[in-house]
């Protein structure tokens, strides 16, 4: 399930807002709960992929006041950096002393709380065998977070856990195709690179 799958799911365009996914998913769990459709299997599953979808969106999509704390952030860098030395030098005042105000998160607190927290789900899809959500999970971050080296490892071996298990079920082409999106994404991780050469000389005594 990728990023467009889960708008489509949710009635939604791509790009909506934090607010529009909570309220249409909210709209369309009631309308499909299992409470609601007891004997209804096709309900269930709706239910299902629509909080697969919510959850996934949830991880790339910030909500309103966080998104417009690092508008802020952003353009108070640009200030600071156009801002002359004179003004920059501190100017000596006698004031009251006040506590210090707690600083908010910036933008790489924000980013780094959402790699993390996308690492614990990536590994949770993993470990369920989930791995069209596992790997919809972790192209999302690599799409968000694209300069990020470990979250590329994360999906090269996502891709690579997939590429085996669709080995094992005797999908041999489709788990190629996986195991060389993994090559791909990480292609200078040596430890990688021969767990994968592995995996094709698996393949090639199956073949």
């Amino acid at each position: 399930m990728d990023l467009g799958d889960c708008y489509r799911l949710l009635g939604l365009r791509s790009g909506a807002s934090f607010a529009e996914i909570k309220a249409s998913y909210r709209r369309l769990a009631q309308q499909y709960h299992p409470d609601i459709n007891p004997d209804d299997n096709k309900a269930k599953d709706k239910f299902i992929a629509l909080t697969e979808a919510y959850k996934l969106l949830l991880t790339v999509v910030l909500p309103e006041e966080t998104a417009t704390h690092l508008s802020q952030v952003s353009t108070s860098r640009r200030d600071d950096a156009k801002a002359t030395h004179w003004q920059k030098t501190p100017v000596t005042t006698v004031t009251s002393q006040q506590p210090p105000k707690p600083k908010p998160p910036n933008l790489l607190e924000i980013e780094e709380r959402l790699k993390w927290k996308t690492y614990e789900q990536l590994q949770r899809f993993l470990q369920e065998r989930r791995f069209p959500q596992a790997i919809a999970l972790a192209e999302a971050l690599a799409d968000r977070l694209s300069a990020d080296a470990e979250v590329r490892q994360w999906l090269a071996i996502a891709y690579q856990i997939w590429g085996r298990a669709l080995i094992s079920e005797n999908q041999l082409l489709k788990g190629r195709i996986y195991l060389k999106k993994a090559l791909k994404t990480d292609p200078h991780n040596k430890s990688l690179w021969y767990e994968v050469q592995r995996d094709f000389q698996r393949l090639e005594q199956i073949f």
